[in-house]
């Protein structure tokens, strides 16, 4: 017979889902007082920054979003028609795509962090010291979380860490 989650693992479970759901909610409402369109636009777009030449396929895309995947392509036609993002044929494979990040798309996502980074703040770095903050991405990468500390310098660059 397998094992059974102990009260203080199911107690943890509980929180976890709980807190993140608590935060990313919050951290949407921020981003829409602040005039700005949701956090998959901002994830989409920077991931799309991160590439190289700032394109990937669809696919890639949904694999690198801190977000649910399910609406990848809606959110990709959504980016396409406000101008922030361009598909774009594979000249290899006529049948697959890219998904290119344009120049007011990067505009988008670099404004966006300054709402987005006082938000993280607001809601996270406010209640955690550095050094909780490092211990806690010690427990999440036991989890299977790899919060390592390449993102973690990008972030003070402007991009938030993964």
């Amino acid at each position: 017979m397998k094992r059974k989650p102990s009260t203080e693992a199911t107690a943890a479970w509980i929180r976890l889902m709980r807190v993140q759901s608590r935060v990313l909610d919050a951290v949407e409402q921020e981003l829409k007082k602040a005039g700005y369109p949701p956090l998959a636009w901002y994830d989409a777009l920077l991931e799309l920054s991160r590439a190289p030449s700032g394109e990937m396929r669809p696919v890639e895309l949904e694999k690198q979003m801190l977000i649910p995947q399910y609406s990848t392509s809606r959110l990709i036609d959504r980016l396409v028609d406000e101008g922030l993002a361009a598909r774009r044929e594979c000249k290899i494979d006529k049948r697959g795509q890219f998904v290119e990040i344009t120049e007011a798309g990067r505009e988008l996502q670099k404004k966006m962090w300054s709402a987005y980074s006082a938000a993280i703040e607001k809601h996270v770095g406010s209640k955690l010291s550095d050094a909780d903050a490092v211990r806690l991405c010690g427990l999440l990468d036991r989890l299977g979380c790899s919060c390592n500390e390449a993102p973690v310098l990008a972030a003070r660059d402007g991009a938030p860490a993964r």
